[in-house]
């Protein structure tokens, strides 16, 4: 009974001991991170030189989903499946659960780690041992031993906590990753998309024009049979419907190449889109209203910033865990189970024991290489300092590019539409000259030629002013949400 007692009061000795060491703990050393102030002057989108006069913007966010936009059906339908199908966002949640895991083993190191142990041993010792010596039974003997180990790292300068905030900050970073693509993703789908729509239009084009020059063809032949055209003029006329003919197989050719780059964004083999968009649709209208957020707030809206800070505040939490290892780490060890040299007893209270105090470490000399660790995680710090800053520049750039580039692709079609009406009237007055006789059916050719070439530049204006559009909502972060990566 006095050996129960006297084993009691040594495992509250040891418990009391293990409560002061924990009340140590909370200083964490290392620099704590902090959201770097922009290390530009930027000049408020709002004063962009061009675009305010051409568009109604406002300050209203984007729309996780700002293709919907162009209220084209089949462009929503394309980034759904995009969204669901491609390998690369595969591969980024596959790395998302890699930083997952990476977080659950940093977290597991908080807790106290506990493990089961049990052996058996048969010995017998030499007759000319020194413990045969001192009077110990030279017969063998059985050695039964059971029970459990545990160990707690008091975390007293914060190597564990850095080690998990560094941990969080990657898994975050890994999650803006993927949002950083899908961003990309979906702009080369209505890229791609708008581009197809385009071509199609030029189609259309191309094929009314080469009704129109069969038609004149036709016309000069009748007039050549009854002396009002010259062969001259029915040779012209052969090569202008010849001209056009040559560029229809070319533009096909483009399209067909289009349409297999977007199966290729959404996972699918060549030609699996055709029968969705083998059919031509009209060019997608812009929005009434661009939506271009607040500016100052530009930085909370592209998830590629964000991920870039988020690694900066992984590389600030891995000094952190760098100088902790200057320190001393106190563990708490323990060991408790029962041991005898007959089976029978194993389970008795005598048989028991345990083992319980604090164990240290302390680093005295590791050949400078705690100095070098230190050092690197420094300058990985700055290098994530840097990158974070050349992010944050880019976007802005980004910004203010397309911007301008969209003021300048408007003022571009709004010049090549009255170029067209003038090519219109052009052609018109060249016809009724020729029909009059006033003129050669030269003219005839070169203002139909003229009005060709106006028709597909307008096309492709109306186009490169849509991807001017995408490029903008691109650099403004569009195309994610913000609550689902926090959710996660």
């Amino acid at each position: 009974m006095r050996t129960h007692y006297f084993k009691t009061a040594l495992r509250l000795k040891s418990l009391t001991l293990s409560v002061g060491i924990a009340l140590l703990a909370g200083c964490t050393v290392g620099p704590t991170f902090t959201i770097p102030k922009e290390a530009y002057s930027i000049t408020d989108i709002e004063n962009n030189r061009d675009y305010v006069q051409q568009y109604n913007v406002s300050n209203t966010m984007i729309s996780a989903s700002w293709w919907s936009q162009f209220n084209d059906p089949i462009l929503t339908e394309l980034a759904a499946r995009a969204e669901h199908a491609k390998l690369d966002l595969q591969l980024t949640a596959s790395r998302i659960e890699q930083s997952r895991a990476r977080l659950g083993i940093t977290k597991a190191n908080k807790l106290p780690q506990v493990s089961f142990f049990g052996d058996y041993t048969r010995e017998d010792i030499s007759d000319k041992s020194k413990f045969a010596a001192l009077g110990a039974k030279d017969s063998g003997n059985n050695y039964w031993q059971t029970g459990f180990d545990a160990s707690w790292e008091i975390d007293l300068w914060g190597h564990i906590k850095r080690a998990e905030e560094g941990a969080m900050a990657e898994l975050k970073a890994t999650l803006l990753d993927r949002e950083a693509f899908k961003v990309s993703l979906m702009a080369e789908v209505a890229h791609q998309y708008l581009q197809l729509r385009g071509t199609q239009s030029q189609l259309q084009i191309v094929q009314h024009n080469k009704a129109i020059a069969a038609h004149k063809l036709k016309l000069v032949s009748n007039q050549a049979n009854n002396g009002f055209a010259t062969r001259y003029d029915m040779s012209m006329a052969e090569a202008q419907l010849a001209t056009v003919e040559a560029q229809i197989p070319r533009i096909i050719a483009k399209r067909n190449a289009q349409m297999n780059s977007i199966a290729i964004l959404l996972g699918e083999s060549p030609h699996a889109l055709d029968a969705l968009l083998i059919d031509a649709m009209p060019q997608p209208s812009l929005p009434n209203t661009i939506p271009i957020g607040i500016p100052s707030e530009l930085a909370q809206q592209r998830p590629d910033v964000l991920s870039a800070q988020a690694r900066l505040h992984k590389a600030t939490a891995d000094i952190g865990v760098a100088q902790a290892n200057f320190y001393p780490r106190i563990t708490l060890v323990g060991r408790t189970g029962f041991e005898s040299f007959e089976s029978g007893d194993l389970a008795t209270w005598d048989a028991s024991f345990f083992s319980m105090g604090p164990a240290i470490y302390l680093p005295i000399f590791q050949g400078g290489k705690l100095e070098k660790r230190l050092e690197l995680t420094e300058e990985a710090q700055k290098s994530a300092a840097i990158t974070y800053r050349k992010t944050v520049l880019n976007a802005w750039h980004e910004v203010d590019n397309a911007l301008d580039g969209l003021a300048s692709m408007r003022s571009h079609h709004d010049a090549l539409e009255k170029a067209y009406h003038g090519y219109q009237q052009a052609l018109h007055f060249a016809e009724r000259r020729f029909e009059q006789g006033a003129g050669n059916y030269l003219d005839v050719l070169t203002a139909q030629r003229n009005l060709l070439d106006s028709q597909l530049a307008l096309s492709e204006s109306v186009t490169s002013t849509s991807l001017s559009l995408v490029s903008l909502y691109k650099s403004l972060g569009g195309g994610w949400n913000a609550i689902e990566v926090s959710d996660e």
